[in-house]
Order: C-alpha cells, then structure tokens, then sequence
C-alpha cells in the first residue's frame, strides 16, 4: 500500500500543516453577508434570493423599491410621495432630518414643514425614493437592517476610503453604492 493510503489521506494529496489551516478557515463563524461587506470574498453565490422583501415606502407598494421597474417607480414619482412616505424612511432606515436633508439636497425645514399627506415635488420625490431604492437593496442584501444601516456609515476601500452615506447625495454616488452592494450580494471583491 502507498503511504498516503495508510494514513488515511487521498493518494497524491499533500499534507497541510495545522499553522496552514488555520489560514484557510475563519477562526470565528462569519456569514457570507459580513465577509462580502468586509471585502473578503470573491467568487460567493447570490446571497438575497430567498429572502422577502424589504418595502421602504409602505403604503405605495408591496414590492421593495430595488424591485420595481423603472415605469413603477416614473408613476410613483409623478405622483409625488407624501411626508408619510418619507416618515417611512426615516424611521426605517434612521436617517434623522438633518442627514435626510444633506441626502435629498434640500432644507430640513422643506422635509419637516409638510403635512402627512401633501406631496413634494417631482424632483424631491426622486431623490427620496432613489435612498428608498438603495436601502430596500441594502436590507435585502445584508439580511439585517441593522447592519446594512451601520456598513452605510462605515470607511469602504472599493469608495476610496469613504462612507457610502457620503456619496448618497447626488445621482452618481447613488449609482455607484447601488452597484457596489451589488458586488456584495454577487461575492466580488468590494
């Protein structure tokens, strides 16, 4: 009989010593979701398929933002989304007034000063259910809206040392945190 054989191993397989192991394992369980965000892993499945929906803006629809097609999400904006709807996204994604009005590129006063249902205009209706958008993503991704809300907030080497929140304040930063949670749902290098 071959060595390898008598020890058990696979003939023509190479011993790896236990300081190479520990190498090749994580010390501690960590969820494909974590090590994705960590920019850690490349080469994972599509992380979201099984999971329900995360609605941001309730009462417009029962689909997720991320979900809708962009003639659902035109119609929405014509019709302007109310103060309510955006009640709804502060709450769930706690965003204060305050880091809500440097996203939507407007006053605090334009955000607080509107009654339930009164509507804002086509352009700020946009803007907020654009952050509906990345953060119905962002929830579904990460499967925690806890830690979704705090990644949003942390340094990020695939945004050159910056928060994705910082970048969430114009049509183009928007697009490129959009994509980056998309490598992480897909496994590719954040």
């Amino acid at each position: 009989m071959e060595q390898s054989q008598q020890n058990g191993k696979r003939p023509g397989t190479k011993a790896v010593s236990k300081k190479a192991k520990s190498y090749l394992r994580p010390q501690k369980p960590v969820s494909k979701v974590e090590e994705a965000a960590a920019n850690m892993v490349p080469g994972a499945s599509h992380l979201s398929s099984n999971f329900l929906s995360h609605s941001i803006i309730a009462e417009k629809t029962d689909k997720a933002e991320w979900q809708m097609t962009a003639v659902e999400k035109m119609n929405m904006v014509r019709e302007g989304l109310s103060k309510r709807d955006l009640e709804s996204l502060k709450s769930k994604t706690n965003l204060d007034y305050d880091k809500l009005s440097t996203l939507l590129a407007t006053t605090r006063a334009t955000l607080i000063n509107k009654k339930g249902t009164e509507h804002f205009s086509a352009a700020l209706s946009e803007r907020i259910l654009s952050i509906a958008d990345i953060y119905s993503y962002g929830y579904e991704v990460f499967e925690d809206e806890t830690k979704f809300n705090e990644w949003v907030f942390r340094p990020n080497r695939a945004l050159g040392g910056k928060q994705p929140f910082e970048l969430l304040d114009n049509q183009f930063g928007r697009e490129e945190v959009k994509n980056l949670i998309g490598r992480i749902d897909y496994g590719v290098y954040a």
